[in-house]
Protein backbone atom coordinates (compact mmCIF):
# COMPACT_ATOMS: atom_id res chain seq x y z
CA UNK A 1 0.00 0.00 0.00
CA UNK A 2 1.79 2.85 -1.22
CA UNK A 3 1.18 6.46 -0.65
CA UNK A 4 0.39 8.20 -4.24
CA UNK A 5 -0.35 12.07 -2.64
CA UNK A 6 -0.81 14.05 -0.13
CA UNK A 7 -3.61 17.09 0.45
CA UNK A 8 -3.36 19.31 3.21
CA UNK A 9 -5.32 21.81 3.87
CA UNK A 10 -6.14 24.55 6.54
CA UNK A 11 -8.98 24.48 8.36
CA UNK A 12 -10.63 26.86 10.64
CA UNK A 13 -13.67 26.97 12.73
CA UNK A 14 -14.62 30.67 14.60
CA UNK A 15 -15.10 29.54 17.61
CA UNK A 16 -13.83 32.58 18.76
CA UNK A 17 -17.27 34.88 18.15
CA UNK A 18 -18.75 32.98 20.94
CA UNK A 19 -15.98 32.60 22.95
CA UNK A 20 -16.24 28.87 22.86
CA UNK A 21 -12.83 27.63 24.27
CA UNK A 22 -11.74 30.96 25.85
CA UNK A 23 -9.55 30.84 28.58
CA UNK A 24 -6.91 33.31 30.54
CA UNK A 25 -4.09 32.41 27.93
CA UNK A 26 -5.92 32.00 24.89
CA UNK A 27 -9.29 34.53 24.97
CA UNK A 28 -10.45 34.25 21.69
CA UNK A 29 -9.33 31.20 20.21
CA UNK A 30 -10.58 29.46 16.49
CA UNK A 31 -10.13 26.24 16.72
CA UNK A 32 -8.37 25.27 13.42
CA UNK A 33 -7.10 21.90 12.29
CA UNK A 34 -4.10 21.58 9.56
CA UNK A 35 -5.58 18.21 7.76
CA UNK A 36 -4.34 15.82 5.49
CA UNK A 37 -5.26 13.52 3.41
CA UNK A 38 -3.48 10.37 2.28
CA UNK A 39 -3.92 8.65 -1.10
CA UNK A 40 -3.07 5.12 -1.96
CA UNK A 41 -2.04 3.36 -4.77
CA UNK A 42 -5.29 1.24 -4.17
CA UNK A 43 -7.44 3.84 -3.26
CA UNK A 44 -7.64 4.26 0.13
CA UNK A 45 -7.16 7.45 2.28
CA UNK A 46 -5.79 8.31 5.28
CA UNK A 47 -7.03 11.51 7.28
CA UNK A 48 -4.89 13.14 10.02
CA UNK A 49 -5.10 16.38 11.61
CA UNK A 50 -3.03 18.50 14.44
CA UNK A 51 -4.57 21.13 15.90
CA UNK A 52 -4.13 24.78 16.61
CA UNK A 53 -6.48 28.07 17.23
CA UNK A 54 -5.87 29.66 14.74
CA UNK A 55 -3.12 32.25 13.26
CA UNK A 56 -0.19 30.05 12.68
CA UNK A 57 -2.26 27.21 11.08
CA UNK A 58 -0.76 27.80 8.02
CA UNK A 59 2.69 27.88 9.16
CA UNK A 60 1.43 24.14 10.24
CA UNK A 61 0.39 23.35 6.81
CA UNK A 62 3.34 24.25 4.96
CA UNK A 63 5.30 22.28 7.61
CA UNK A 64 3.44 19.68 6.48
CA UNK A 65 3.83 20.05 2.63
CA UNK A 66 7.69 20.12 3.47
CA UNK A 67 7.22 16.97 4.86
CA UNK A 68 5.04 15.16 2.35
CA UNK A 69 8.47 14.27 0.09
CA UNK A 70 9.17 11.47 2.95
CA UNK A 71 5.54 9.71 2.68
CA UNK A 72 5.02 10.09 -1.02
CA UNK A 73 5.66 6.81 -2.37
CA UNK A 74 6.17 4.53 0.66
CA UNK A 75 4.58 1.62 2.40
CA UNK A 76 2.85 2.15 5.45
CA UNK A 77 1.03 -1.15 5.27
CA UNK A 78 1.75 -2.19 9.03
CA UNK A 79 3.30 -1.02 11.97
CA UNK A 80 6.67 -2.09 10.91
CA UNK A 81 6.56 0.35 7.90
CA UNK A 82 4.38 3.09 10.29
CA UNK A 83 7.78 2.78 13.18
CA UNK A 84 10.13 3.33 9.87
CA UNK A 85 7.65 6.51 8.57
CA UNK A 86 7.56 7.89 12.07
CA UNK A 87 11.64 7.47 11.79
CA UNK A 88 11.65 8.84 8.59
CA UNK A 89 9.60 12.29 9.70
CA UNK A 90 11.29 12.76 12.84
CA UNK A 91 14.86 12.38 12.49
CA UNK A 92 15.96 13.99 9.05
CA UNK A 93 19.20 15.41 9.96
CA UNK A 94 18.33 18.99 8.71
CA UNK A 95 14.56 19.20 9.52
CA UNK A 96 15.66 18.24 13.12
CA UNK A 97 18.00 21.23 14.02
CA UNK A 98 14.15 22.99 13.84
CA UNK A 99 13.04 21.46 17.07
CA UNK A 100 14.12 18.59 17.17
CA UNK A 101 11.65 16.92 18.21
CA UNK A 102 9.23 19.95 18.87
CA UNK A 103 7.57 22.82 17.55
CA UNK A 104 6.16 23.14 14.39
CA UNK A 105 7.53 20.38 12.42
CA UNK A 106 6.35 17.76 15.40
CA UNK A 107 3.42 19.07 15.26
CA UNK A 108 3.52 18.50 11.14
CA UNK A 109 4.78 15.10 11.26
CA UNK A 110 2.09 14.56 14.20
CA UNK A 111 -1.03 14.74 11.24
CA UNK A 112 0.41 12.99 8.69
CA UNK A 113 2.07 9.98 11.09
CA UNK A 114 -1.73 10.09 12.55
CA UNK A 115 -3.07 9.80 8.85
CA UNK A 116 -0.99 6.50 8.09
CA UNK A 117 -2.52 4.98 11.17
CA UNK A 118 -5.82 5.91 10.07
CA UNK A 119 -4.80 4.33 6.71
CA UNK A 120 -3.39 1.51 8.30
CA UNK A 121 -6.57 0.77 10.65
CA UNK A 122 -8.87 0.93 7.49
CA UNK A 123 -7.18 -1.16 5.98
CA UNK A 124 -7.49 -3.46 8.86
CA UNK A 125 -11.32 -2.72 9.12
CA UNK A 126 -10.87 -2.06 12.89
CA UNK A 127 -11.40 1.57 14.61
CA UNK A 128 -7.52 2.40 15.35
CA UNK A 129 -8.19 1.33 19.70
CA UNK A 130 -9.15 -2.00 18.29
CA UNK A 131 -6.08 -2.21 15.47
CA UNK A 132 -3.74 -1.26 18.16
CA UNK A 133 -4.94 -3.82 20.60
CA UNK A 134 -4.61 -6.82 17.85
CA UNK A 135 -0.97 -6.24 17.62
CA UNK A 136 1.66 -7.97 19.65
CA UNK A 137 3.55 -6.73 22.29
CA UNK A 138 6.55 -7.23 20.10
CA UNK A 139 4.77 -5.69 16.95
CA UNK A 140 3.73 -2.51 20.21
CA UNK A 141 7.66 -2.47 21.64
CA UNK A 142 8.97 -1.99 17.89
CA UNK A 143 6.69 0.89 17.21
CA UNK A 144 9.11 3.39 19.42
CA UNK A 145 11.87 6.02 19.25
CA UNK A 146 13.96 4.41 22.52
CA UNK A 147 16.49 6.65 21.99
CA UNK A 148 16.53 9.15 25.41
CA UNK A 149 14.23 6.96 27.03
CA UNK A 150 16.05 4.05 28.62
CA UNK A 151 17.11 5.18 31.59
CA UNK A 152 13.98 5.50 32.88
CA UNK A 153 11.97 2.90 30.69
CA UNK A 154 13.51 -0.06 28.71
CA UNK A 155 12.26 -2.04 25.68
CA UNK A 156 12.57 -4.69 27.79
CA UNK A 157 10.50 -3.19 30.67
CA UNK A 158 7.95 -2.11 27.82
CA UNK A 159 7.23 -5.82 26.95
CA UNK A 160 7.18 -7.25 30.32
CA UNK A 161 4.00 -4.39 30.68
CA UNK A 162 2.52 -5.34 27.38
CA UNK A 163 2.60 -9.12 28.47
CA UNK A 164 1.09 -8.83 31.80
CA UNK A 165 -1.67 -7.02 30.13
CA UNK A 166 -2.04 -9.74 28.19
CA UNK A 167 -4.46 -11.68 30.36
CA UNK A 168 -8.35 -10.84 30.63
CA UNK A 169 -7.06 -8.28 27.31
CA UNK A 170 -10.94 -9.59 25.61
CA UNK A 171 -12.76 -8.90 28.22
CA UNK A 172 -11.21 -5.66 28.60
CA UNK A 173 -12.44 -5.19 24.99
CA UNK A 174 -15.89 -6.15 25.44
CA UNK A 175 -15.90 -4.00 28.59
CA UNK A 176 -15.10 -0.91 26.64
CA UNK A 177 -17.63 -1.83 23.19
CA UNK A 178 -20.31 -2.42 26.27
CA UNK A 179 -19.99 0.11 28.77
CA UNK A 180 -17.13 3.00 27.26
CA UNK A 181 -14.90 4.87 29.02
CA UNK A 182 -15.12 7.53 31.42
CA UNK A 183 -15.32 11.33 30.33
CA UNK A 184 -15.14 14.39 31.99
CA UNK A 185 -16.71 17.98 30.39
CA UNK A 186 -15.20 21.04 30.14
CA UNK A 187 -17.61 22.85 28.21
CA UNK A 188 -19.46 24.72 31.00
CA UNK A 189 -16.20 26.36 32.05
CA UNK A 190 -14.85 28.44 29.18
CA UNK A 191 -13.39 31.53 31.01
CA UNK A 192 -16.21 33.67 28.49
CA UNK A 193 -19.10 32.18 29.75
CA UNK A 194 -21.20 34.68 32.12
CA UNK A 195 -22.08 32.64 35.93
CA UNK A 196 -25.58 31.80 34.80
CA UNK A 197 -24.19 30.01 31.85
CA UNK A 198 -21.81 28.50 33.87
CA UNK A 199 -24.23 27.43 36.45
CA UNK A 200 -26.79 26.22 33.97
CA UNK A 201 -23.99 24.14 32.15
CA UNK A 202 -22.73 22.46 35.01
CA UNK A 203 -25.93 21.88 36.09
CA UNK A 204 -26.49 20.02 32.72
CA UNK A 205 -23.24 18.32 32.60
CA UNK A 206 -23.99 16.70 36.26
CA UNK A 207 -27.28 15.49 34.64
CA UNK A 208 -26.51 13.59 31.70
CA UNK A 209 -24.31 11.55 33.52
CA UNK A 210 -20.59 13.26 34.17
CA UNK A 211 -18.69 12.91 37.93
CA UNK A 212 -16.60 15.91 37.22
CA UNK A 213 -16.30 18.38 35.01
CA UNK A 214 -13.55 21.79 35.10
CA UNK A 215 -13.39 25.07 35.12
CA UNK A 216 -10.87 27.21 33.55
CA UNK A 217 -9.06 30.45 36.23
CA UNK A 218 -6.27 32.57 36.32
CA UNK A 219 -7.29 36.11 34.86
CA UNK A 220 -8.87 37.73 37.96
CA UNK A 221 -9.01 35.76 41.66
CA UNK A 222 -12.26 37.27 42.94
CA UNK A 223 -14.09 35.91 39.69
CA UNK A 224 -12.22 32.78 40.28
CA UNK A 225 -13.76 32.66 43.31
CA UNK A 226 -17.06 34.12 42.68
CA UNK A 227 -17.67 31.52 39.52
CA UNK A 228 -15.95 28.51 41.41
CA UNK A 229 -18.37 28.92 44.34
CA UNK A 230 -21.26 29.15 42.32
CA UNK A 231 -20.25 26.08 40.19
CA UNK A 232 -19.89 24.57 43.34
CA UNK A 233 -22.91 25.04 44.59
CA UNK A 234 -24.69 24.04 41.83
CA UNK A 235 -23.20 21.04 41.65
CA UNK A 236 -23.03 19.76 44.81
CA UNK A 237 -19.97 18.40 47.31
CA UNK A 238 -19.74 14.69 45.18
CA UNK A 239 -18.65 16.04 41.67
CA UNK A 240 -15.03 16.65 41.24
CA UNK A 241 -14.54 20.34 39.69
CA UNK A 242 -11.01 20.78 38.10
CA UNK A 243 -9.34 23.92 37.32
CA UNK A 244 -7.06 24.92 34.81
CA UNK A 245 -5.01 28.12 34.66
CA UNK A 246 -3.86 27.42 30.98
CA UNK A 247 0.14 28.19 32.17
CA UNK A 248 -1.01 31.79 33.39
CA UNK A 249 1.19 31.75 36.70
CA UNK A 250 4.78 31.77 37.84
CA UNK A 251 5.07 29.04 40.74
CA UNK A 252 4.91 30.98 43.54
CA UNK A 253 1.67 32.53 42.10
CA UNK A 254 0.21 29.53 41.68
CA UNK A 255 0.23 28.17 44.66
CA UNK A 256 -0.89 31.05 46.14
CA UNK A 257 -3.61 31.33 43.77
CA UNK A 258 -4.88 28.07 44.18
CA UNK A 259 -5.34 28.10 47.95
CA UNK A 260 -7.32 30.74 47.76
CA UNK A 261 -9.64 28.49 46.10
CA UNK A 262 -8.97 25.48 47.92
CA UNK A 263 -12.29 25.70 49.96
CA UNK A 264 -14.21 24.64 46.94
CA UNK A 265 -12.16 21.11 47.18
CA UNK A 266 -10.92 21.27 43.08
CA UNK A 267 -9.74 17.87 41.93
CA UNK A 268 -6.89 19.01 40.13
CA UNK A 269 -4.56 22.47 39.10
CA UNK A 270 -4.08 21.78 35.28
CA UNK A 271 -1.05 23.43 33.43
CA UNK A 272 -0.55 25.56 36.35
CA UNK A 273 2.75 27.25 35.07
CA UNK A 274 5.35 27.07 32.16
CA UNK A 275 4.53 23.23 29.91
CA UNK A 276 8.39 22.83 30.03
CA UNK A 277 8.99 23.66 33.65
CA UNK A 278 9.69 20.38 35.12
CA UNK A 279 10.41 21.74 38.64
CA UNK A 280 8.25 24.30 38.94
CA UNK A 281 5.68 21.82 38.54
CA UNK A 282 7.44 19.55 40.81
CA UNK A 283 7.39 21.90 43.57
CA UNK A 284 3.85 23.33 42.94
CA UNK A 285 2.68 19.58 43.53
CA UNK A 286 4.60 19.35 46.77
CA UNK A 287 3.41 22.59 48.32
CA UNK A 288 0.12 22.22 47.04
CA UNK A 289 -0.93 18.69 48.16
CA UNK A 290 -3.40 16.97 48.26
CA UNK A 291 -4.44 19.04 45.49
CA UNK A 292 -3.31 17.39 42.54
CA UNK A 293 -1.62 18.51 39.58
CA UNK A 294 -2.19 18.00 35.56
CA UNK A 295 -0.33 19.08 32.48
CA UNK A 296 0.63 17.38 29.06
CA UNK A 297 -1.12 19.10 26.52
CA UNK A 298 1.63 21.54 25.04
CA UNK A 299 4.23 19.23 26.21
CA UNK A 300 6.12 18.58 22.98
CA UNK A 301 7.73 15.10 23.47
CA UNK A 302 8.56 11.93 25.41
CA UNK A 303 11.22 13.17 26.56
CA UNK A 304 9.76 15.84 28.23
CA UNK A 305 7.11 13.69 29.50
CA UNK A 306 9.68 11.39 30.85
CA UNK A 307 10.89 14.13 33.04
CA UNK A 308 8.02 15.27 34.03
CA UNK A 309 7.68 11.63 35.38
CA UNK A 310 11.34 11.53 36.68
CA UNK A 311 10.96 14.61 39.16
CA UNK A 312 7.29 13.50 40.17
CA UNK A 313 5.95 16.48 39.03
CA UNK A 314 2.48 15.31 37.94
CA UNK A 315 -0.35 13.66 39.55
CA UNK A 316 -2.27 12.82 35.61
CA UNK A 317 -0.73 13.19 32.56
CA UNK A 318 -2.54 14.48 29.96
CA UNK A 319 -1.03 13.26 26.81
CA UNK A 320 -2.54 15.01 23.39
CA UNK A 321 -3.17 13.01 20.57
CA UNK A 322 -1.35 15.42 17.88
CA UNK A 323 1.03 17.70 20.06
CA UNK A 324 3.36 15.38 19.85
CA UNK A 325 4.50 12.88 16.58
CA UNK A 326 0.87 11.15 16.51
CA UNK A 327 0.29 7.94 17.26
CA UNK A 328 3.87 6.33 17.63
CA UNK A 329 5.16 8.72 20.24
CA UNK A 330 1.97 8.44 22.33
CA UNK A 331 2.53 4.42 22.82
CA UNK A 332 5.70 5.70 24.44
CA UNK A 333 3.96 8.07 26.82
CA UNK A 334 1.67 5.79 27.76
CA UNK A 335 4.05 2.73 28.52
CA UNK A 336 6.19 5.15 30.70
CA UNK A 337 3.02 6.59 32.66
CA UNK A 338 2.42 2.78 33.16
CA UNK A 339 5.77 2.39 34.42
CA UNK A 340 5.86 5.34 37.30
CA UNK A 341 1.88 4.34 38.36
CA UNK A 342 0.30 7.91 36.84
CA UNK A 343 -2.98 7.62 35.53
CA UNK A 344 -3.56 9.14 32.00
CA UNK A 345 -6.23 11.87 31.11
CA UNK A 346 -5.62 12.83 27.71
CA UNK A 347 -6.69 16.60 26.68
CA UNK A 348 -9.33 16.94 24.01
CA UNK A 349 -10.03 20.49 23.90
CA UNK A 350 -10.05 21.07 20.49
CA UNK A 351 -11.82 20.07 17.02
CA UNK A 352 -11.55 16.57 16.87
CA UNK A 353 -9.27 15.79 19.55
CA UNK A 354 -12.29 14.53 21.52
CA UNK A 355 -12.64 11.86 17.89
CA UNK A 356 -9.03 10.92 18.52
CA UNK A 357 -7.78 10.39 22.13
CA UNK A 358 -10.52 8.08 23.14
CA UNK A 359 -8.99 5.93 21.07
CA UNK A 360 -5.51 6.13 22.73
CA UNK A 361 -7.34 5.82 25.91
CA UNK A 362 -9.28 2.58 25.29
CA UNK A 363 -6.48 1.15 23.80
CA UNK A 364 -4.22 1.90 27.03
CA UNK A 365 -7.00 0.04 29.20
CA UNK A 366 -7.01 -3.15 26.92
CA UNK A 367 -3.43 -3.15 26.25
CA UNK A 368 -1.09 -1.59 28.58
CA UNK A 369 -2.77 -0.55 32.06
CA UNK A 370 -5.51 -2.59 32.83
CA UNK A 371 -7.41 0.27 34.70
CA UNK A 372 -9.78 3.06 34.96
CA UNK A 373 -9.43 4.16 38.03
CA UNK A 374 -9.32 7.72 38.20
CA UNK A 375 -8.95 7.85 34.46
CA UNK A 376 -10.88 9.78 32.34
CA UNK A 377 -10.98 11.95 28.98
CA UNK A 378 -11.73 15.46 28.39
CA UNK A 379 -15.30 15.70 26.61
CA UNK A 380 -16.24 19.35 24.97
CA UNK A 381 -19.25 19.74 23.21
CA UNK A 382 -18.01 21.32 20.16
CA UNK A 383 -17.57 20.90 16.42
CA UNK A 384 -18.22 16.92 16.42
CA UNK A 385 -20.82 17.56 13.59
CA UNK A 386 -17.90 17.89 11.08
CA UNK A 387 -16.93 14.27 11.61
CA UNK A 388 -17.99 11.59 9.25
CA UNK A 389 -17.75 9.20 12.91
CA UNK A 390 -18.37 11.42 15.75
CA UNK A 391 -17.93 10.97 19.15
CA UNK A 392 -20.55 9.58 20.88
CA UNK A 393 -21.01 10.56 24.87
CA UNK A 394 -23.85 8.96 26.93
CA UNK A 395 -24.05 8.84 30.48
CA UNK A 396 -20.85 10.67 31.01
CA UNK A 397 -19.17 8.06 29.14
CA UNK A 398 -16.97 7.78 25.62
CA UNK A 399 -18.74 5.40 23.63
CA UNK A 400 -16.31 3.22 21.95
CA UNK A 401 -15.48 3.70 18.35
CA UNK A 402 -16.87 1.53 15.91
CA UNK A 403 -15.72 2.34 12.50
CA UNK A 404 -12.40 1.64 10.38
CA UNK A 405 -9.92 4.58 11.32
CA UNK A 406 -8.89 7.04 13.46
CA UNK A 407 -12.18 8.76 13.72
CA UNK A 408 -10.10 11.97 11.78
CA UNK A 409 -12.52 12.48 9.08
CA UNK A 410 -14.29 15.55 8.31
CA UNK A 411 -17.35 15.61 6.05
CA UNK A 412 -16.32 17.01 2.72
CA UNK A 413 -18.69 19.85 2.73
CA UNK A 414 -17.04 21.31 5.89
CA UNK A 415 -14.01 21.00 4.56
CA UNK A 416 -15.27 22.96 1.82
CA UNK A 417 -17.27 25.60 4.13
CA UNK A 418 -14.27 26.24 6.18
CA UNK A 419 -11.10 25.91 4.30
CA UNK A 420 -9.66 29.33 4.81
CA UNK A 421 -9.51 32.18 4.04
CA UNK A 422 -11.67 31.12 0.74
CA UNK A 423 -14.01 28.92 2.09
CA UNK A 424 -17.45 30.56 2.30
CA UNK A 425 -17.51 30.62 6.30
CA UNK A 426 -14.41 33.16 5.59
CA UNK A 427 -15.35 35.02 2.94
CA UNK A 428 -18.57 36.39 4.49
CA UNK A 429 -17.18 37.83 7.29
Amino acid sequence: MTITAVDVLDIRFPTSRGLDGSDAMNPDPDYSAAYVVLHADDGQEGHGFTFTIGRGNDICCAAIETLSEYVIGTDVDGPAALADLYQRLTHDSQIRWLGPEKGVMHLAAAALVNAAWDLAARRAGLPLWKYLSTLTPEQIVACIDWRYLTDALTPEEALAILREAEPGKAQRVAEVERDGYPAYTTSPGWLGYDDEKVVRLAREAVAEGYTQIKLKVGADLDDDRRRFAAARTAVGPGIRIAIDANQRWDVDQAVEWTKALAEFDPWWIEEPTSPDDVLGHAAIRARLAPIKVATGEHVHNRVMFKQLLQAGSIDFLQMDAARVAGVNENLAILLLAKKFGVPVCPHAGGVGLCELVCHLSMFDYVSVSASMEDRVIEYVDHLHEHFTAPTVIKGGRYQAPTEPGFSAEMKRDSLIRFSYPHGPEWRSN
